[in-house]
């Protein structure tokens, strides 16, 4: 009996977004976890759209600095390096035409499957990230699988139990970890599930006290000019926290499940999913305000504008991508590519700094 064949992965952008996004000077690096892809989008010479994907499974956090892209995987936080930075006029490998950036692995960390959710870089160049299923936060570590770095105080030991669904991180400017986002203030194993309606919190690092609650499966928190944002995830709602009083402020709702955020200038853009038909998923608000609304939830990326809260540019993925995780902005890169670990490229691709003289 010959298998189905599998559905195609097919991109719609709003008439305007490829425009917009080269206004912007930027691409886009995108990670679903549920197809195992990295997706690299950005413009081609031609005005259209350009679209790079490579297999990495189950990737997720994403982390961009200036040359280097790291992604954290099923069991592994891979650094990857441009190898077109510092060498204006560089030649571009064949293949590759049309591409300012091409990412070749370069390290990889070893960490065991922690599901590890965000990811961020410390002033070191060290990667930190979300261990949810210890629900700490950790960096890694050149003997063991993780060093932990902090978790919150209703958290009374590290175990390999996803207690809270500890998932988001918000980096400060000078660098550290500034808050975080958990579903659920649970100590037992697999307790979050039991608080995805309404007990979700955004945390403070550094004083350890909750600063916002009651939300539902917040994700992606992020810090932009000087205002903390959050998903909250399970209402659809894209908005900012008033870390003064602890109110969510919805600045605009989103027909998806709500992860992975970025800025890019007066825009926010938010990645959305399609629920999937499991607990943890359904009898949310999301469900109730999709049906008042007349739409369906979908998968893609919305470019929101901050101070209207409207969304005229998009991204509509379908066929096999259906969940999303991250988003990340590549400022100063038009259209970037990726090494990929199959076959012979990964092999022909040597590069070096030759010494002086």
């Amino acid at each position: 009996m010959s298998e189905a064949p599998k559905p195609r992965f097919e991109i719609q952008a709003s008439r305007h977004f490829t425009n917009w996004l080269a206004g912007q000077g930027a691409s886009l690096a995108v990670t679903t976890y549920q197809a195992g892809k990295l997706l690299l989008l950005g413009t081609r010479p031609d005005g259209k759209l350009s679209v790079f994907e490579r297999s990495l499974p189950r990737c997720m956090g994403l982390a961009v600095s200036p040359g280097a892209l790291h992604v954290a995987t099923l069991s592994q936080l891979w650094r990857f390096r441009d190898l077109l930075a510092g060498t204006p006029g560089a030649p571009v490998p064949s293949g590759y035409a049309g591409h300012d950036a091409i990412y070749a692995p370069r390290r990889c960390w070893v960490t065991g499957d922690l599901d590890a959710h965000d990811l961020a870089l410390l002033p070191d160049g060290r990667p930190i990230f979300v261990n949810t299923l210890f629900s700490c936060l950790a960096t890694v570590d050149e003997e063991h699988s993780f060093a932990p770095l902090w978790r919150p105080r209703f958290i009374s030991r590290l175990a390999a139990e996803d207690r809270c669904h500890l998932n988001g991180l918000a980096m400060g400017e000078d660098g550290q970890a500034r808050y975080v986002t958990a579903v659920g203030a649970s100590d037992v194993a697999d307790g979050w599930r039991e608080h995805r309606a309404a007990g979700g919190l955004v945390i403070d690092v550094a004083s350890g006290e909750t600063v916002a609650g009651g939300l539902s499966m917040p994700h992606s928190p992020r810090l932009h000019r000087g205002v903390l944002y959050v998903l909250n995830a399970g209402t659809g709602e894209f908005g900012r926290v008033d870390v003064a009083s602890g109110r969510f402020e919805p600045i605009a709702f989103c027909p998806g499940f709500l992860r992975g955020l970025t800025f890019l200038g007066d825009f926010a853009l938010v990645g959305l999913s399609l629920p999937r038909e499991n607990r943890t998923f359904t009898g949310l608000a999301l469900d109730a305000a999709l049906t008042a609304r007349g739409a369906e939830a979908r998968c893609g990326v919305m470019a929101i504008n901050l101070a209207t809260g409207d969304a005229p540019h998009w991204l509509r993925f379908s066929g096999a991508v259906e969940e999303l995780y991250d988003v990340a902005a590549i400022p100063a890169v038009r259209a970037p590519a990726a090494i990929g670990f199959i076959g012979d490229e990964i092999k022909r691709f040597v590069s070096f700094d030759p010494p002086p003289g």
